[in-house]
């Protein structure tokens, strides 16, 4: 069992707090990934798990024992760290299992293991070469293979693939998932980058200035932030944010942007009339008039992309939006471009930036 579970956690450095007073349960064989802005806390949360950082205050149990006080050595985690950490002097075969050599592991089982992650790894051909003839992939493979044949409870990444080209890390996320779907061990898994939490995750945790803001499924985050600063962290180019003038009666939600137009919804909602903000994503919006609400601006910068392209308009009120058409769309910086929003696919937020109202675009 790889279950982990925080309560009441806190970290502080002198007297600034760095994670605060957070709760967090993560299933066993789930893959977790922590997101968040720089200096958010993710990285030391997982150092915190992992037993590098002490915790201040509250309770840390994994496979359910208490953890707390336990050095990292009796946690049942391996960590896999931003630089690969491999020993120049060392080959392949050495690098991984030097660990087990260091603990004393007899070598007939020492052989076994470290066949089985070469194996897992596509490493059983260069297990005699050394580092420096490595490529970039090959030698964070390595550093996985050192941390699989611990045959941990839990595996921790530290940001892994950020020192790896675009293309690579792409094949580097595959070969990461499909090792987590053949051994079911729980992995908890640190980055900036949302495109890497959207493709891994069976649960993302998103943090901010040590909280925790939201934890779910991608897709439920995509779909249905709980507040402003989710729905604007998760999503590339990120959510558009449009002040407005919202009220619901009679079984209907509808709001007054102040860039013209209107939303309506047939959907009723607890709420104040006041000052709202919508949110709307670049991909919900489509180019062109619709019934029921069409808005118009004026395009100030392009992105042609190939299989798409991203238009970025200034609106009337000066709020600028950006939206993602075909890729065979063609437009002039300067002219006015006219799209429409359809009815389920924006989302309402309070003046404090809790969510009223999500898109329901999976119903």
């Amino acid at each position: 069992m790889g279950n982990v579970r925080l309560q009441a956690v806190s970290k502080h450095f002198g007297m600034a707090e760095v994670i605060k007073d957070l709760d967090l349960e993560i299933a066993n064989g789930e893959f977790c990934v922590f997101v968040g802005p720089s200096g958010c806390g993710k990285s030391t949360l997982l150092r915190m798990i992992a037993g590098l950082e002490d915790i201040t205050t509250g309770r840390l149990e994994i496979a359910g024992r208490d953890m707390t006080g336990v050095g990292p050595a009796g946690r049942g985690t391996a960590m896999v760290f931003q630089s690969y950490a491999l020993y120049p002097h060392m080959t392949v075969a050495q690098n991984i299992n030097f660990g087990l050599r260091m603990t004393g592991h007899p070598a007939d089982e020492i052989a076994r293991r470290t066949a089985r992650a070469a194996g897992m790894l596509q490493l059983d051909t260069l297990l005699n070469r050394k580092p420096s003839q490595l490529s970039g992939g090959q030698r964070q493979r390595v550093a996985i293979g050192r941390a699989i044949v611990r045959d941990p409870a839990v595996f921790l990444f530290d940001e892994p693939l950020s020192n790896l080209d675009a293309s690579l890390r792409v094949q580097m996320r595959a070969e990461i998932s499909g090792l987590h779907r053949e051994i079911g061990t729980t992995m908890i898994y640190v980055t900036h980058d949302q495109v890497e939490a959207m493709t891994m995750a069976d649960k993302i945790v998103v943090l901010n200035r040590g909280r925790v803001e939201q934890a779910g499924s991608p897709l439920a985050l995509y779909h249905c932030p709980a507040n402003r600063f989710v729905a604007g962290f998760i999503g590339s180019p990120g959510m558009n944010f449009l002040p407005g003038h919202a009220r619901s009666a009679d079984g209907r939600t509808k709001v007054e942007l102040a860039c013209g137009g209107t939303l309506e919804r047939a959907q009723a909602i607890a709420m104040a009339e006041g000052p709202m903000t919508v949110g709307i994503r670049p991909e919900h919006a489509r180019v062109g008039r619709a019934e029921g609400g069409t808005f118009s601006g004026v395009l100030t910068h392009v992105e042609f992309l190939g299989s798409e392209t991203v238009l970025y308009l200034n609106l009337a009120d000066g709020s600028t939006f950006c939206l993602k058409a075909d890729g065979l769309v063609r437009a002039t910086l300067g002219e006015t471009v006219e799209f429409h929003v359809p009815t389920k696919a924006w989302h309402l937020f309070n003046p404090e930036g809790i969510a009223l109202l999500n898109g329901d675009l999976m119903q």
